[in-house]
């Protein structure tokens, strides 16, 4: 009997695991398998359940080394002590939801050359068939702890999982080269970190160092969830700098490829006080006991922003101090991973804050986790001096524009979007514009909080803002530490509580506006005095944030020039319009050579004029001849102020004296 002629009946109880005596009496009369040539049907195999995580202590202290020492080959090794307290079934786990990734995104794949042994005897492990983070073992009698050793084979090349090792760089995220046991809070397992450096490197981590001993460094012991929260980034070029105007609490730990990457000015670092000055200013609360800015400067290590409560880890350019003019663009990433030490770390979105690191997350609120975060960023920025005022409208005239501009609201609310990690972690796709994304959690989110200040600005005669939120929402109980969870209705509470209003209906009526007459909301720009508008030549503060500006044509002709293949097309643009996808090559522009040169040039020529603008492209051996009846010039986001109406943006974006 062949598989696919089973009766229906049968084959659920093979899938479901039934006892086999049952199945074999019911097939007495036709085997299973009816010749030689056919297969057996596998059985499920039986394993363990993966216990619950309680809120009780794990006994004993997990002894933890990783070696990062092999960055030719890029392999960290690891080997783990784990204290067992009996015999019997123990379940270990690999960090499957990361701290601010907000999906599933453990790079389990990495993991390889896994033993456990105790007492000098090899102790099988088998792994969970169903959910493979987990590996269960069976500890026999007189086993009080187990000794376990594998590699994280860290990646060569950005193409699935960044960079995490150079030959000048390490950045150790201790979630992706763990296992922890499975029943517990993480804040119940205790960790005794340390980590083996190449020799004379140094490092930033917000861990307490409690011995160096050559370039073995030994760490305080610690909790899981403290332990995941606090990475390391070690070095051979290092430097510390304090920014805390108050005292010895807050600094910027720069490493850098080269020793000239450190080359930080004493004015550039006070513009990064000045940050910390005004987050204290508008929080009125710090719940850190010292802060640890990790922040690389590389070309060769994978980029990230990442949070965390009392550090967060950053790239930037290799000439980002020594070239600052050309990082002016790029300084709101610090303030924005600051400010998630209030919102993100210590305060939280409730289903976000969860047992351990392989419960599922929910994220029902990045909208304010993310959204409200980039909007302080963007503040603080600005108010530090690490914007400037024009780079600051600038920045905020790019987001409303793409925001103006994306069809994709017809059909998916914001609030849905919040959901998008957990559809596949930043997956990237073709017609962006109409799927929506990870940005607009965060940049659309802006807009709303940008709406919500300005809303409380003119309805208190600017007697009470959005700072007043800030300080009475994230800036409470200062020098605690522990995570608090916030729902939707403690956001609207505390805004009613700054400026009664029907806050419910305002969140929702932009998170969930869907369909052709739901639009971005742009309403706080009005309200803040400006107004936006295009213009053909971009200023030198609109270039430094539009940095593609001169092979961006999203606003006239519908798509990016990358290189020469036209990318982002803009769903229900012109050149969507002419039946173009992705990937098809630019040859020529009105009979000449294809340049984004040559594409400005065309597009100019044809402002207020019959011309059409023809190119030539080209997908694999296929050529086409299209041509654009467009005639509105080249277009570029800018605000323009709207005389006669109060400057509530400039308020905003003005440091506060106290």
């Amino acid at each position: 009997m062949s598989r696919s002629r089973l009766p229906a009946a049968c084959l659920a109880l093979l899938l479901t695991g039934a006892a086999v005596p049952a199945l074999a009496h019911s097939f007495q009369s036709t085997p299973i398998i009816a010749d030689a040539a056919q297969a057996p049907l596998a059985l499920p195999r039986a394993q363990p359940a993966i216990p619950v995580p309680q809120d009780t202590p794990y006994p004993g202290v997990i002894q933890y080394r990783a070696d990062v020492t092999d960055v030719d080959r890029r392999i960290v090794n690891v080997t783990q002590t784990i204290p067992v307290a009996q015999a019997g079934p123990l379940t270990l786990l690999y960090p499957k939801y990361l701290p601010g990734n907000h999906a599933a995104t453990g790079p389990i794949q990495l993991i390889s050359g896994l033993t456990v042994t105790a007492n000098g005897q090899r102790i099988e492990w088998l792994r969970d068939t169903l959910d493979p983070y987990a590996f269960h073992l069976d500890i026999p009698a007189g086993v009080t702890s187990i000794d376990v050793a594998f590699q994280w084979l860290t990646q060569p090349d950005n193409s699935n999982w960044r960079v995490t090792m150079t030959p000048a760089l390490v950045n150790l995220q201790w979630e992706k080269a763990i296992l922890y046991p499975a029943g517990y809070y993480s804040r119940q397992i205790q960790v005794a970190p340390s980590i083996v450096l190449p020799s004379g490197w140094q490092y930033g981590t917000a861990l307490a160092t409690a011995a160096r001993d050559g370039d073995v460094a030994r760490f305080e012991t610690t909790d899981l969830y403290t332990l995941i929260d606090s990475p390391v980034f070690a070095g051979a070029h290092y430097r510390r700098v304090d920014i805390d105007p108050t005292g010895d609490r807050v600094h910027l730990n720069i490493l850098a490829d080269e020793a000239k990457g450190l080359a930080a000015t004493d004015e550039q670092i006070k513009l990064f006080e000045n940050m910390v000055q005004q987050a204290d200013r508008l929080f009125g609360a710090r719940h850190f006991d010292r802060y640890e800015f990790l922040f690389a400067l590389t070309n060769q290590l994978g980029g990230i922003g990442l949070e965390h409560h009392r550090s967060s880890e950053n790239t930037g350019a290799p000439d980002f101090f020594t070239n600052w003019s050309k990082s002016e663009g790029d300084r709101g990433l610090l303030p924005h991973e600051y400010t998630h030490s209030w919102n993100g770390k210590f305060m939280r979105p409730a289903d976000e804050l969860t047992a351990n690191h392989n419960v599922p997350t929910q994220n029902t609120l990045l909208w304010v986790y993310e959204g409200q975060t980039e909007y302080w960023g963007d503040v603080l920025a600005a108010r530090a001096g690490l914007h400037s005022r024009e780079v600051a409208l600038a920045t905020l005239a790019a987001i409303a524009a793409f925001y103006d501009n994306q069809p994709g609201r017809e059909w998916r609310a914001l609030q849905d979007v919040n959901n998008h990690n957990l559809l596949g972690y930043r997956v990237p796709g073709q017609f962006t514009s109409w799927m929506r994304g990870t940005g607009d959690y965060y940049r659309e989110s802006a807009l709303i909080w940008l709406d919500a200040d300005t809303l409380i600005r003119e309805g208190t005669n600017n007697r009470k803002s959005l700072d007043d939120f800030a300080r009475a929402f994230f800036g409470h109980d200062d020098g605690q530490w522990a995570p608090q969870g916030y729902t939707f209705e403690q956001v609207v509470a505390t805004l009613n509580a700054v400026y009664p209003h029907d806050w419910t209906s305002f969140l929702r009526g932009r998170l969930d506006a869907v369909g052709p007459d739901a639009h971005a909301p742009l309403a706080g720009i009005t309200r803040g005095g400006y107004r936006l508008t295009y213009t053909d030549t971009p200023s030198a503060a609109e270039k430094a944030v539009q940095t593609g500006w001169a092979n961006d044509f999203q606003y006239s002709l519908g798509f990016t020039l990358s290189g020469d293949r036209l990318t982002n097309i803009r769903w229900g643009g012109p050149a969507f319009e002419q039946r173009i996808g992705a990937g098809w090559q630019l040859v020529a522009v009105n009979g000449v050579a294809g340049s984004a040169e040559a594409l400005r040039n065309a597009v100019t020529a044809a402002k207020g004029t019959d011309a059409k603008i023809e190119l030539l492209i080209k997908s694999g051996d296929r050529f086409r001849t299209v041509a654009f009846d467009y005639h509105d010039g080249l277009r570029y986001p800018r605000l323009e102020r709207i005389e006669g109406t109060p400057d509530r943006l400039g308020a905003i974006l003005t440091p506060r004296s106290r």
